[in-house]
């Protein structure tokens, strides 16, 4: 008798994120090839996790476990973590990952040592493939020994890579830069869960002018948003700095997180009544936070500003966003019908973009709703759509 199989993916990450668990959820959901998820910080199983840019332990209020098969590897590190090298070693994953028997093996970044090992040792036995963050946009220029290195290594390194996923233009660069190849690029966007961020987009906006109205806000007050972790790549501080010089007592300068900048920006706002924060807002809670805005800002300085997920969250919001150009997402994302884009360097471009945010109201609404109709093309389905074709829907038949 003849058994039908689906072409099956080992996926390699540290732990679960909110960004990516929708995505394995509806690739098992949709039928067409069969995964299974390595988690490789097996310390994060309570879904509890340190991040040090809130400077505290966090746990998401959404399901991030949900829908799909998984499986956390142990982690053996003394200090265990995703923020160094050596804080994710797991022994037994290679042996896990080939008793799985899968058809390609998809590694969520490199620098981990069991990443990195699993990378080396499975190369040219199971298709490799590649989602990482990296771009150039923080790459100084000149010559350094330590740049000829660590260009050597990553050429090394990207040869044992037999496809890569790029986000975006700046990520492909980064990847062609290292010695991939046109046929070895495939774009999958990044996304977010928009479903999740406008499906119930009447409650939401009557929730976030409830909650507005406790914050003294009235229609006739124009909100800035900033939501993040406040530290020194987003550059909370810059933003603090623009909106001071508006003169406009109906502005409003809403900030919602934590991090080490927190008091330092508190203190420098204390003099400007316009200016108000709230803390750390869960998952359940961010798509009323961004409706509380009429426009939301990342004005990062990097270094690390990869792409800037929150600007896809406040879109599906149906608002409209202002980036800096150290934000990967920058060139890709942000375009002139659904946003601006300022230079990084200049405080003047960000002020000038604020005050016409504020003297043209109308243009805000309009933008906001393009952003709506612009992020539907950054969607999970997209990608589950490469995955699948990929692997050309084949199934094989099993003796």
């Amino acid at each position: 008798m003849v058994e039908l199989r689906k072409n099956k993916i080992a996926i390699i990450s540290t732990h679960p994120i909110q960004y990516n668990a929708p995505l394995f959820k509806l690739l098992a959901q949709r039928g067409f090839v069969e995964i299974k998820v390595f988690y490789t910080w097996s310390q994060t199983a309570n879904g509890v996790v340190y991040d040090p840019g809130f400077l505290t332990s966090r746990s998401w209020d959404i399901p991030l476990l949900d829908g799909y098969p998984y499986e956390f590897v142990m982690n053996t590190s003394t200090k265990p973590g995703s923020d160094r090298f050596w804080g994710i070693q797991n022994p037994s994953l290679v042996k896990k990952v080939l008793d799985y028997g899968p058809d390609a093996v998809w590694v969520y970044g490199w620098k981990f040592r069991s990443h990195l090992e699993l990378i080396f040792r499975l190369y040219n036995k199971i298709p490799i493939w590649f989602r990482g963050d990296s771009t150039l946009l923080d790459e100084a220029n000149g010559f350094s020994v330590k740049k000829l290195i660590r260009k050597l290594l990553l050429r090394l390194l990207y040869k044992n890579i037999d496809l890569a996923f790029y986000f975006g233009q700046s990520n492909k660069d980064y990847f062609k830069k290292n010695g991939l190849q046109d046929n070895e690029l495939v774009y999958a966007p990044h996304c977010i869960d928009n479903k999740r961020f406008s499906s119930q987009e009447n409650t939401y906006e009557e929730k976030a002018f409830e909650w507005r109205t406790t914050l003294g806000l009235t229609p006739e007050h124009f909100v800035f948003l900033f939501a993040g972790k406040f530290e020194n790549k987003k550059a909370p501080d810059k933003l603090i700095s623009a909106f001071k010089k508006i003169n406009n007592k109906n502005a409003r300068l809403l900030f919602v997180g934590n991090g080490p900048l927190e008091q330092d920006l508190k203190q420098s706002s204390s003099s400007d009544s316009r200016i108000f924060f709230l803390d750390f807002q869960n998952q359940s809670k961010m798509p009323v936070v961004y409706r509380l805005a009429d426009v939301f800002i990342l004005p990062s300085r990097g270094p690390g500003e990869t792409w800037g997920l929150s600007l896809n969250e406040a879109m599906a919001c149906s608002r409209p966003v202002i980036a800096s150009d150290k934000c990967g997402a920058s060139r890709d994302l942000v375009s002139d019908d659904c946003g601006w884009v300022f230079n990084n360097d200049s405080e003047e471009e960000l002020l000038d973009i604020l005050e016409t945010c504020i003297s043209n109201k109308a243009l805000s609404k309009a933008m906001g709703r393009n952003s709506f109709d612009k992020i539907r093309n950054y969607s999970y389905e997209k990608v589950c759509e490469v995955i699948e074709n990929r692997l050309n829907h084949k199934e094989y038949c099993l003796s």
